[in-house]
């Protein structure tokens, strides 16, 4: 494109629901520079509402773990090569990516050779492991958009332009009508603490976690009278199918609840919550939390060695100490999680502790401007310089 010359097709790219989520908001922010300018590609419902037309379904690259992706690989592929055609028949103005480095990573090189510019939003962990990666982000990607302040400083020191434009859900975040609005609307007592469980984004991780969140909580209701909500994504128990989806969370008092994690969180006293982003909404709207993790064996033994922070869960990384615990792999059963949220529920000096550590956390990742607006500056200053 000439300098000052307006795109007319945009391709957009997101693999789980926050990629879609982050995305949908600069689609958004793009439109209202360019209004007649076309959006297509790997949409998930926030993209899709957007106005993205949905050339491979988000929800079909959903897959977590070294050794999972194995048996997905074929389905993957395919979709890969549809994405790809069609970036080559409509020669977009510029590629989006977002998140899902081992999809987009791979992507960006296609598209470079089609001399697509490439925004990638959401920058790839490679500061935490497989740091090889770098050199093909060098060589394929135009501008990085990071989402975590000590990312700018880390790929610009690997020779990659790159941005801190702010954490998006410091921006987007909005619970609806607090503790009691939710307990009102859903008829809940307000006397009892609210326990939200998160067990993840994706069937197969939620798989994996239900049976440890059914004990937990069986666990801890012998215990405590509290309420336990489980906060899934819209459709979610739909795919994992209903019957498999009860066989894994096993006989417990849990109420599950889609769609309204947010919400959920605003009324919640303590979250038993999968690392991963729903750890930084806790973060942002307060919520004490114990965090855990469980992938396959396999994929254990081989991405062990790779990893190279000290903590697995982002608020710990940002804070630069152990706010929340972790319990990962071994240590991620149901007995460990009743432990850790009973402590935390009988104790009110430790989760004012963790407060304030969220708080500090809130602080560092709250933009002082709009991150979307941020990312559509970045996307004009790519074309005018291509």
């Amino acid at each position: 494109m000439v300098p000052g010359a307006r795109p007319s097709s945009i391709l957009v790219s997101a693999g789980e629901p926050s990629g879609d989520r982050y995305a949908a908001g600069l689609v958004l922010a793009l439109k209202k520079r360019w209004p007649e300018a076309s959006f297509f590609g790997c949409a998930g419902p926030e993209l899709r509402r957007a106005g993205v037309d949905s050339v491979v379904d988000a929800a079909s690259l959903a897959v977590v773990g070294l050794a999972e992706v194995v048996t997905h690989i074929p389905r993957i592929w395919r979709e890969f090569r549809k994405l790809e055609r069609a970036a080559a028949q409509r020669r977009p103005d510029l590629a989006i990516l977002t998140d899902s480095p081992d999809f987009h990573l791979r992507l960006a090189a296609r598209l470079r050779a089609h001399n697509i510019p490439i925004l990638y939003l959401v920058a790839p962990q490679v500061w935490a492991w497989r740091k090889g990666r770098i050199r093909t982000i060098r060589r394929n990607v135009n501008r990085l958009a990071c989402i975590f302040p000590f990312e700018e400083e880390f790929f610009r020191n690997q020779g990659v332009p790159a941005d801190y434009i702010g954490h998006p859900l410091a921006w987007l975040l909005r619970a609806g009508g607090g503790q009691e609005g939710f307990l009102s609307r859903h008829g809940l007592s307000s006397n009892k603490p609210v326990v939200a469980l998160l067990p993840g984004s994706r069937p197969g991780e939620v798989g994996r976690h239900l049976p440890v969140l059914g004990e937990a909580v069986r666990q801890m209701a012998s215990k405590l009278d509290a309420t336990f909500i489980m906060g899934l994504p819209p459709g979610l128990v739909e795919r994992m199918g209903e019957a498999a989806f009860s066989a894994r969370l096993g006989p417990a008092p849990i109420q599950v609840m889609e769609g309204e994690t947010w919400d959920l969180l605003s009324a919640s006293t303590l979250a038993l919550a999968a690392s991963g982003t729903v750890t930084v909404e806790c973060a942002m709207l307060g919520v004490p939390m114990v965090t855990f993790y469980r992938v396959s064996p396999a994929t254990w033994i081989l991405g062990r060695p790779l990893v190279k922070v000290p903590f697995y869960t982002m608020v710990n990384l940002v804070a630069g100490r152990k706010i929340v615990p972790e319990l990962v792999q071994k240590d991620c059963t149901g007995q460990r999680l009743s432990e850790e949220g009973l402590r935390l529920l009988t104790n009110s000096g430790e989760i004012e502790r963790m407060k304030q550590g969220l708080a500090e956390v809130r602080r560092r990742l709250h933009p002082d401007a709009d991150p979307f607006e941020r990312a559509a500056s970045i996307a004009q200053e790519i074309l005018t310089r291509n």
